[in-house]
């Protein structure tokens, strides 16, 4: 019997089984049954991203957290219906990162307004003017949001918005996070 049991174990393994990964697509409901959870993490390009003052700044700094990477645009009418919701995970989950990256043409004083008017206070302002950083990540409409591992490896992908700070999206994070 230990023996069925070790190979159907050793079996499971080498098929690439993952009960975690399926225990947290069962807690996808609402918005986040849009999250396309991937078998295996994937690399995100190093591109220089530019914070509101136009000081470098780069993704690798959030290395060794988990990250919700958010892919956005000032004239985004979706994309500005997320973004509270993304700001209120931030305050909720502060172990969590929650990155918006501002993709294209968005003028800081813009961002700043928006973030004014919205309420936002807990996300930095991060900009991707020439989109290269979208462009590497085969990100081709917005909003789309990614969600890294503490290596910076894209685990799940968001196409559209979702409500970030619902039961559902932060029990999923909890989740991923306890991997």
């Amino acid at each position: 019997m230990l023996r069925k049991s070790l190979a159907v174990l050793y079996t499971a393994l080498a098929l690439g089984a993952n009960p975690v990964a399926a225990d947290v697509a069962d807690l996808r409901t609402g918005d986040m049954k849009k999250l396309a959870l991937h078998a295996a993490p994937v690399a995100l390009a190093e591109v220089g991203l530019l914070d509101a003052e136009d000081n470098p700044k780069s993704m690798a700094e959030y290395h060794g957290k988990w990250v919700v990477l958010n892919f956005w645009a000032t004239w985004c009418a979706p994309c500005r219906h997320e973004m509270p919701s993304l700001d209120r995970l931030q305050a909720a989950m502060p172990d969590i990162a929650v990155v918006p990256v501002a993709t294209g043409r968005n003028a800081v004083p813009g961002i700043q307004k928006f973030y004014a008017e919205a309420g936002i206070e807990n996300l930095p302002v991060l900009r991707d003017p020439t989109s290269d950083l979208a462009r590497s990540a085969s990100v081709m409409a917005l909003p789309v949001t990614l969600i890294l591992n503490p290596q910076g490896q894209e685990v799940a992908r968001l196409i559209g918005d979702a409500e970030w700070d619902s039961d559902s999206a932060k029990a999923v994070l909890r989740a991923l996070a306890a991997q």
